[in-house]
Formats: C-alpha cells, sequence, structure tokens
C-alpha cells in the first residue's frame, strides 16, 4: 500500500471517528424531549392543583414505593441518604422534597418528567439505574402529572444537601449512562395489549400489567440481570422477566407458575393476601419485600392488589419444575457433620418452623419446600436471614410478633453452613449445600447492627 493510500485511508478513520464522537457527545449532552415542554414553566409550586390530585399522586407514591429509597429511619419522608450498593461503589439517594436549595423544588412538570421517566436530573446529568426509570418510563402522562402534584404540593420541603456518591473517577462519569438508556431501556408509557391466552380479563390483566411493570417496578428486583446490570426483560413477552434474581444479598424469588421456585403452588387470593397483610400459607415477607410490604403493597387497594395477583398467574413457569411436595424424608446425609446439624436444628429452629419443617402457617413460614430451601441462589437469603434475622413487618400500623431472630452472635460461620445444608436437602428440599465461605463473606458483607424496618409515613 502506498503511503499516499494509506493517508487517505487514516484520514477516512478519523473523519469516522470525529463523527462518531460527536454523535455519542450529542447524544449524552442533550435535553430528551418531554411531552409536558410546552407547559409554562414558572415556580411550580404556585399554581395549586385539586386535592383530588394530590392523593390521587399520593397513592401513586405508595405504587412505586418511592419513600422507602428516598427515605431512611433516621431521615424526613423523600429527603434522600439511603446508602445503595453498587459494583463500582456506593450511590446515595437524593432528596425529593420540594426544597428550592436541595430538592426538587425547581423542578417543572418537565423536569420532573425527564428525571422520572428517562433517568435524566434537571440539569442535565444522568442519573443511575438504581433509580428504577427503565420501569417507571411505563408511567402514563396523567399518573406522571399526579404524582408532581403530591410530591410539590403534598410533601413537606426538607434542606438536606444531597451526598455524593462514593464511585471512583473516571467509573463515576454519567455520560455512558446515556448509550446504557439507547440500549437497554423503552419508550413510551405502557400501552395495553390484548392477553396472550382466551377467555383472559383484558382490563384486569392490563391493569396488572402496568403496576407490576411500570409504579410497581417489580422486575428490579425479581428479573435476572446481565452483565451491563441491566434487566434483561421488561415484559412478559421474555420468559426471563420476573424469573427470580439474586441482589445485594437476598434472592427474590420467580414470579412466574413455577413448581417449587415459583407461584405455581400459589392461589390468586394467596397472591392477593400476601401483598395485603404480610404472609400467607407458603411465606412471610423478609429480606428486601418487607421494605415492599411495609411502605407500598399494604397500601394498594383490594382491587390493584388482585389485578396484580391476576397478571402474575398468568405468566407460565419453566415446565421442568414441578412443585414440591412436604414429605418425612430426612436429609440424605448421615455423616457427623450432619448429626450435629439435626442437634442444631432441634436446638435453634424446629420450635419454631417445627420438626418436620412444616412450619405454622401463617405466622411462621414453612421449610418444607420454601423457596430458600429450593432453589441453589437462594442460599443468600436463608444465610442472610440466619445471620441478620428478618425485618419488622408492620401490618396496618401493628408491629408483628413472630419474628426470625439473629444467630450471628450464636452460631459460627459452619454451624450456619451445616445446618442450613440439612435444611436444604431434607423433607423433599433439593436445594443444594451451603459452604462454609458463602457464610463467612455475607457474614462481612452484611451489617452486624441491622435496624428494624419502620413504616415512614409520607406526610
Amino acid at each position: 500500500m502506498s503511503k499516499l493510500r494509506f493517508k487517505k485511508m487514516l484520514v477516512r478513520l478519523l473523519l469516522v471517528a470525529l463523527v462518531l464522537a460527536a454523535g455519542m457527545a450529542w447524544l449524552a449532552r442533550r435535553t430528551p424531549p418531554s411531552p409536558f415542554d410546552a407547559e409554562a414553566a414558572g415556580d411550580p409550586r404556585t399554581a395549586a392543583p385539586s386535592a383530588e390530585l394530590i392523593r390521587r399522586g399520593e397513592y401513586l407514591a405508595r405504587l412505586s414505593d418511592c419513600v422507602a429509597c428516598h427515605s431512611t429511619p433516621q431521615s424526613k419522608p423523600f429527603a434522600g441518604g439511603l446508602k445503595m450498593a453498587t459494583p463500582m461503589g456506593a450511590i446515595f439517594a437524593t432528596n425529593i422534597t420540594p426544597d428550592q436549595a436541595t430538592g426538587i423544588g425547581r423542578y417543572s412538570l418537565a423536569d420532573f418528567d425527564r428525571a422520572v421517566r428517562l433517568g435524566v436530573a434537571a440539569d442535565g446529568h444522568r442519573l443511575y439505574p438504581a433509580m428504577p426509570y427503565p420501569s417507571y418510563a411505563k408511567l402514563g402522562d396523567d399518573d406522571l402529572r399526579a404524582l408532581y402534584a403530591f410530591f410539590m404540593h403534598g410533601v413537606s420541603p426538607v434542606p438536606q444537601p444531597n451526598q455524593a456518591s462514593e464511585i471512583p473517577w473516571p467509573l463515576n462519569m454519567r455520560w455512558p449512562l446515556a448509550l446504557w438508556n439507547t440500549v437497554f431501556t423503552e419508550s413510551g408509557s405502557y400501552q395495553p395489549k390484548a392477553p396472550a391466552k382466551a377467555g383472559v380479563n383484558a382490563d384486569l390483566w392490563n391493569r396488572g400489567a402496568y403496576i407490576v411493570q411500570g409504579p410497581g417496578h417489580c422486575g428490579s428486583c425479581h428479573t435476572p440481570r446481565g452483565l451491563a446490570m441491566n434487566e434483561q426483560a421488561l415484559s412478559e413477552s421474555s420468559p426471563l422477566f420476573l424469573s427470580g434474581a439474586l441482589l445485594d444479598g437476598w434472592y427474590a424469588p420467580s414470579l412466574r407458575g413455577d413448581g417449587a421456585t415459583g407461584l405455581g403452588r400459589w392461589r390468586e387470593d394467596e397472591v392477593v393476601q400476601f401483598l395485603k397483610v404480610g404472609r400467607n400459607a407458603h411465606a412471610v415477607v423478609f429480606g428486601s419485600m418487607a421494605d415492599a410490604f411495609n411502605n407500598s403493597t399494604q397500601f394498594m387497594t383490594d382491587d390493584d392488589l388482585r389485578a396484580i395477583a391476576y397478571y402474575l398467574k398468568s405468566l407460565p413457569g419453566d415446565a421442568g419444575t414441578t412443585a414440591t411436595a412436604l414429605s418425612e424424608r430426612p436429609a440424605s446425609s448421615d455423616s457427623a457433620a450432619n448429626a450435629s446439624a439435626v442437634k442444631t436444628f432441634a436446638a435453634k429452629c424446629a420450635a419454631c418452623h417445627g420438626a418436620s419443617g412444616a412450619g405454622q402457617a401463617p405466622w411462621i413460614p414453612p421449610l418444607a419446600g420454601a423457596t430458600s430451601s429450593v432453589v441453589p441462589l437462594a442460599r443468600a437469603s436463608a444465610i442472610n436471614v440466619t445471620l441478620n434475622g428478618s425485618a419488622r413487618v408492620v401490618a396496618a400500623g401493628v408491629p408483628d410478633a413472630y419474628r426470625m431472630p439473629a444467630f450471628r452472635d450464636q452460631l459460627s460461620d459452619q454451624e450456619i453452613a451445616d445446618v442450613l445444608s440439612y435444611v436444604r436437602g431434607a423433607w423433599g428440599n433439593q436445594g443444594g449445600a451451603v459452604k462454609q465461605e458463602d457464610v463467612k463473606t455475607l457474614r462481612e458483607e452484611t451489617n452486624p447492627a441491622r435496624s428494624d424496618v419502620i413504616v415512614l409515613q409520607m406526610r
């Protein structure tokens, strides 16, 4: 190749690189359009909306569980400060009260829309997808307007500065999130569709789908994530949607029709009961789901809970899974470690969960056939709740009387590994063994001084 020809090729490559760089810069810096751009900006707090619109927005904030992430037990509601771990470092939830200096008091409706549904703050910086805007993108315009009315007129302003993230440079640069959004999010609010099966109540199904996929953002925890920390599915169009995922030391189980690993054994009314009172014959809320119950699902209307259950029960499961029936089959191993685990179980667990692992529903959940006992990845939840106990469940303002105690200071890593291996191999369970290293890792990563989860009042 001649020098002249090489120079021409090099120039072409540089031009292409410059065009690509310019395109990426435009994408990263541009302000995405909002359907509310044409509305007058003004002071967002001067034009008071109707009381009915504010009440509707408050309910939508409950559906969306905004208070759980944007508050701490020590702070005022929506003032931010909650520390959230990411693979790159910790970030902190922001102040979303209408304080004009430190919150969102200067946000127009269009600014609010871009932050909630597109992940772009009013000053143009991109939000981390710990803010579940890939789900909130499905919120309808009327619901978005009601949310805005509530946050501007139904929430008290709190002057609390936001905390900078602990993500180091250059990983803390936000512009790549514009590319991430292009690849991993879907634009447009939820549009009703015809259910795949005949004879389905389309209105009820679509209402459930809207809540689950949109404000409820159930997929944020229950859908597996890819290498880029993206949810691998955002709707029922993929069998991965709500198929179970490991997140922050807890396993969020499948919400599909799988047998022992999902909702295959649950009746529709049992799903409603679980979301409304935090427990049923199969399970009691714990881990991250305790937050969702304490601050969100118990406040939903019966009609919305029924719609959620109706939609979830329409999702097919993995044909290869079957419901695990309770049995008296002992654990498979007769080793010395197993014998020691049997003694530990009898001393620490059997009084509540029963010698046969059947539990005492609805107050104490069964261990036989439970997700944490039959799913390999769910060993994280089993270890976590054994180490740290369960969070306080507050139903209708009344704290629960039955809670899983913490065994962090009572049992060694090996003892916990042995007893959980026993539980996950007894009574028909097939969850697999737990290793001492697994317990040690979670012991170090979880806070030994866990605070009880409290119900955060929104006003």
